[in-house]
């Protein structure tokens, strides 16, 4: 069996205080974990000072791999420079090693040519601000129709285009790398796996949302093992993160032993 460097963002269960996630990783010898920007009543949003994350991730012995996420990022205005600023700013204070670059998902900016455009502008604008924080900017392609950014190949061309690969990785997310039927994987740039299954039978892949986003089983369709495999064979050693959206896992009474199930059959696949 081979050891998946498994880590944990915390939509797998984003009920849980900062703590307590950070426990759960480490009760099951993960020590790799994203935070997310995004979760009510829960850190970053409810005002926790970067510092006490910090301390609470070195506490449970934990890396901080990623923030999770600076949305609209290749939609550059004032509002999203300031955000950006914010953000970074958190990431460096918590010691998180990176930040989700998370594209506009509204239908707009998808004509060719602007959407090129718009990620070299937002990729210029955001490379200083991350190398002078020494934090990555991990670009995140979503797989919907809708998205502005959904090609890995067009993100790497991008990144490319304003020297940005010592600056920028990719995101391969095994959910959006199925939804945008990509055939393409791009070891070299990759920074970061997200992982999560669809087990519906009855879903079409192009009516795929979150929600439908479960913990990887028997009955995955996405062939998580398979995209994992070839992305460890082609020289990614890099984390694969767990990030359901599901409400029927965020629900679980025992999160952590079907976590444990799923490590178990990734590990036994690999």
């Amino acid at each position: 069996m081979t050891t998946i460097p498994f880590a944990l963002n915390h939509m797998t269960a984003p009920a849980l205080p900062v703590k307590d996630f950070f426990a759960l990783a480490a009760s099951l010898g993960i020590s790799a974990v994203e935070i997310r920007n995004d979760l009510k009543g829960n850190a970053i949003i409810d005002g926790t000072p970067a510092a006490a994350v910090r301390d609470l991730a070195e506490r449970h012995g934990l890396t901080i791999i990623s923030i999770n996420a600076l949305q609209r990022f290749n939609e550059w205005n004032g509002d999203r420079a300031r955000e950006a600023e914010e953000i970074v700013t958190y990431a460096r204070e918590c010691g998180a090693k990176a930040l989700v670059l998370v594209p506009v998902n509204d239908g707009s900016g998808q004509g060719d040519g602007e959407r090129q455009a718009n990620l070299r502008q937002a990729l210029t604008a955001l490379k200083p601000m991350l190398d002078e924080a020494g934090i990555v900017g991990l670009v995140e392609p979503l797989g919907f129709e809708i998205c502005s950014l959904r090609s890995k190949t067009e993100a790497a061309e991008g990144i490319r285009a304003v020297e940005g690969e010592g600056t920028f990785k990719l995101v391969h997310d095994t959910f959006h790398h199925h939804l945008a039927g990509e055939e393409i994987f791009h070891p070299e740039l990759t920074g970061l796996v997200h992982i999560s299954g669809v087990a519906d039978p009855a879903v079409t892949v192009s009516d795929m949302r979150d929600p439908h986003r479960v913990l990887v089983g028997a009955g995955d369709r996405l062939d998580n093992a398979g995209q994992m495999k070839r992305l460890r064979e082609s020289g990614y050693a890099g984390p694969f993160s767990f990030e359901p959206f599901s409400p029927d896992v965020h629900q679980l009474s025992n999160v952590e032993a079907a976590l444990r199930d799923s490590m178990a059959f990734l590990a036994s696949r690999a």
